[in-house]
């Protein structure tokens, strides 16, 4: 009997035990999960670095995702000084409604801000984007909310004659159609004229981007769209309006880098036609207006990741397969985006069999460290939220 407890025991420290180096990789300097994986659906995770140096995560977690109402926000912390993240909490529920899709971030005084959806109707074109806010976060455990509401926009006629003039800019799809199955561009150009759909559906997803100006720029897409379009702050997040959209076939999930001539990059997961290529769209006017999307050579799956570090590289982080979500790579630029010369495998399974590993976020720390959350499932049971930490400087 005492044996059998003692190898309980002894396993059960091997599981609660994050961030445990287990591979020979020389870049990653701690890796393992925020919580026990477990069989409940847990993915879309956000992560932000505190000012007393704690670090807040978030994720959402439930019996499914949009069909199922009990999903819920779910946030950990990691106290400064500490290895091993603290017991989950509740960070926000609608009753009845799914919520998912969770982003933290600071604004420039230090307000920490959680902005999530909550898909009404169970359908994703139905999200109503919610946010909380606090400057009270710095005790253990959850953040004491001082303030919730709904971001509402209202994209007007703009919306319409930005989506009609960069599908004429676009190239002509090349794909066959007929007269009871209309082209892909002329119902989405139709869809743009409903004013309420427009105005609802937009969903979070990655951090927002700062400018130096104190402007935030904060990414949604659109899946009844299936493109994107940022908010924007002037006030540092006390109201909001839309930009003109990011137009393409496709274009999703934006993640934003700012270069140094001041345009605004825009890398998107593909969610049009095959061969599925991570999208980018530039911004030469702060985020107000966005050239037509076009696919890059970075074979793409799942949503993606972008940073500009401190010593000005740009980091990647995503999936760079067309098939599936079993390779996770992080790749460093030295050129702004326009190639990219190192790059590390986080997560690099067999694609039959192997594991998924999706939906990044990443942050990089005041000592020069990447720290990295995202979605890990590699069974009915072992679903769980991954937190790795690299030091860029070691990427081959």
């Amino acid at each position: 009997m005492k044996s059998s407890i003692f190898i309980i025991m002894f396993v059960l420290s091997t599981i609660m035990v994050p961030a445990q180096k287990k591979n020979n990789h020389n870049s990653i300097v701690s890796e393992g999960f925020i919580f026990t994986p477990q069989h409940e659906h847990t993915h879309g995770s956000s992560i932000v670095s505190l000012p007393n140096r704690d670090l807040l995560a978030v994720w959402f977690q439930g019996s499914g995702e949009r069909r199922a109402d009990d999903v819920r926000i779910m946030g950990a912390r990691l106290e400064n000084g500490r290895k091993e993240w603290g017991s989950p909490f509740l960070m926000a529920e609608t009753p009845g409604i799914p919520d998912c899709n969770p982003v933290l971030f600071l604004n420039n005084n230090d307000k920490l801000f959680l902005v999530w959806i909550a898909v009404q109707g169970n359908r994703w074109e139905g999200s109503i984007l919610r946010t909380r806010t606090t400057s009270n976060y710095n005790n253990p455990g959850a953040p004491v909310w001082e303030w919730q509401d709904n971001i509402l926009l209202k994209p007007g006629q703009e919306f319409v004659e930005e989506i009609e003039k960069k599908f004429s800019e676009m190239p002509r799809l090349t794909h066959g159609w007929a007269e009871y199955a209309p082209r892909y561009d002329d119902m989405i150009k139709e869809a743009s004229k409903n004013e309420v759909h427009r105005s609802i559906g937009w969903m979070t997803r990655i951090k927002p981007l700062i400018l130096s100006t104190g402007r935030i720029i904060l990414p949604l897409y659109s899946d009844g769209y299936n493109l994107s379009i940022c908010a924007i702050s002037d006030d540092d997040g006390e109201t909001w309006r839309p930009s003109k959209p990011i137009v393409g076939r496709g274009p999703i999930q934006p993640a934003l880098a700012q270069r140094k001539n001041g345009d605004i990059m825009a890398y998107m997961r593909d969610s049009g036609d095959a061969p599925y290529m991570v999208q980018k769209s530039i911004s030469k006017d702060n985020g107000e207006s966005w050239t037509y999307a076009k696919k890059t050579n970075i074979p793409n799956t799942a949503s993606v990741e972008l940073l500009v570090l401190e010593d000005g590289r740009w980091a990647f982080l995503g999936n760079d397969i067309s098939d599936g979500r079993y390779r996770l790579v992080l790749m460093l630029s030295d050129d702004e985006g326009e190639t990219w010369k190192w790059k590390e495998y986080i997560e690099n399974d067999d694609k039959h069999g192997g594991g998924s590993y999706s939906y990044p976020s990443l942050i990089q720390t005041s000592d020069g460290l990447l720290h990295l959350t995202y979605s890990s499932n590699t069974g009915q049971t072992e679903k769980s939220i991954k937190y790795v930490v690299v030091d860029p400087d070691k990427i081959k």
